[in-house]
């Protein structure tokens, strides 16, 4: 760890990103290694508000910044007040929407918060937020066009491939000015705070180095890049999808169980890498879940081990335990011991249906208004053979009625159709 102006030279921080597959590209390794091992080092990241929440997508430079904090470094994490009423042109194939200037400070506001869960703002010498518009909002375009975009030619923008990738669709001058906007940021962030090294992901190459450049016309001085690889998964379908959507840190747009599970079903091509990825388990730890993978693959013991990592690094212990409840409860069928939170979170993606006015519901009837069964004939039928479960319990007679007693914390049923088709019946 750091005592304040120097680190510990036996720990080699880009050698450790490098055994976690973390490092994609890097300028000028050794003197950067060099500036590591002897300085703080003042490092940052952008995070532009496109959404009130950040995603999984975004977890990784921000464990990447949290990696560096460990090791005695001082991060910036820089939030895109206002270069996200801009937009970034880079790995995109069409021009994005344009917010307003509330609903980017709203945004902005709420990623504040949630980078504040990984990152230890907590004293002078702890991590610190910045938010852009702070340079960018007073700025006019005679400041903009004399002072700042006479230092890039079109043909050196025109290069990068965050902009050419663009050229045969078409791009704006909004978005093909946004190259300079970032190059602005890592110019006011090392003139004014000392930092010398900005990291994003692997599209982020062309802004970091169109940044680096500004700054050695600008009047020079210690500047790096680094960049971390976008995340792949080894069945070529994107990373951060789940079968509802983006996975978000917000637990109000993805909930603790969902996002516990999102983990849990990672594949075993994928598991060690996202072990790596997504975790601060040691070398020893990965190494032991990569034998017991290879041994008892059944077991699916890395997978369980970073879904709970990964929640309890988003979500904290308590969500944890909550998500491994709500699964067990799950997988045995025995729902009666969740909390109506609990409950709610578990069936949550589950078909919900509300029941008026019903102070008894007979079951064959309620198995046709849920939608579990097409017909009464087959309602009948699938209670007869055993394939209905009334909140966790097996209900074999077909003129069975549900009363209030049955609906956990008076008035919820949870119904089951088979092994996994379960269906939400709130009573109001």
């Amino acid at each position: 760890m750091m005592n304040g102006t120097k680190t510990d030279n036996a720990f080699d921080l880009l050698e450790e990103l490098e055994y976690r597959g973390l490092l994609q590209q890097v300028t000028h390794r050794e003197q950067l290694q060099e500036k590591l091992a002897t300085e703080q080092v003042k490092l940052y990241c952008g995070f532009d508000p496109t959404a009130d929440s950040l995603h999984i997508g975004h977890l990784l430079p921000v464990l990447i910044l949290r990696h560096f904090q460990r090791a005695g470094h001082r991060p910036i994490a820089l939030v895109g007040g206002g270069t996200g009423l801009i937009g970034d042109p880079s790995g995109r194939t069409t021009e994005r929407s344009l917010n307003s200037d509330d609903t980017v400070a709203a945004w902005t506001n709420a990623l504040k918060g949630q980078l504040s869960r990984f990152l230890d703002f907590s004293d002078e010498s702890g991590a610190k937020l910045v938010s852009n518009y702070e340079w960018l909002g007073p700025m006019d375009i005679i400041t903009f066009l004399r002072d700042i975009g006479k230092n890039f030619t079109v043909n050196y923008m025109l290069a990068k491939d965050s902009v050419d990738s663009r050229l045969a669709n078409g791009i704006s001058f909004t978005e093909f000015s946004y190259m300079i906007l970032q190059s602005y940021d890592f110019y006011r962030l090392h003139a004014d705070h000392g930092c010398s090294l900005q990291i994003g992901g692997s599209d982020q190459w062309g802004n970091i180095t169109a940044g680096l450049d500004l700054i050695g016309k600008m009047g020079g001085g210690d500047a790096f890049g680094l960049t971390v690889p976008l995340v792949t998964k080894s069945d070529g379908k994107k990373f951060g999808k789940s079968e509802s959507g983006a996975v978000w840190l917000d637990r109000s747009k993805t909930s603790v169980y969902a996002f516990y599970q999102f983990w849990i079903n990672t594949d075993d091509n994928d598991v060690i890498k996202f072990l790596k990825y997504f975790t601060f388990l040691s070398r020893e730890q990965i190494s032991e879940l990569e034998q017991e993978l290879s041994e008892r693959p059944e077991k699916r013991a890395a997978q369980r081990e970073l879904a709970r990592e990964v929640t309890r690094l988003v979500h904290g212990d308590e969500a944890v335990v909550s998500a491994e409840k709500i699964t067990q409860a799950l997988f045995s069928g025995d729902v009666t011991q969740l909390s109506e939170d609990e409950l709610v979170e578990a069936l949550g993606d589950m078909p919900t249906t509300v029941v008026t006015g019903e102070e008894e519901s007979p079951l064959l009837e309620l198995l046709i208004t849920v939608q579990a069964a097409p017909s009464r004939r087959q309602a009948r039928q699938d209670i007869e053979s055993g394939a209905v479960y009334i909140n966790g319990q097996r209900e074999t007679a077909t003129d069975f009625v549900l009363t209030a007693e049955h609906r956990l914390h008076g008035k919820y049923v949870v119904l089951r159709r088979g092994k996994k088709n379960y269906y939400l019946v709130k009573f109001e």
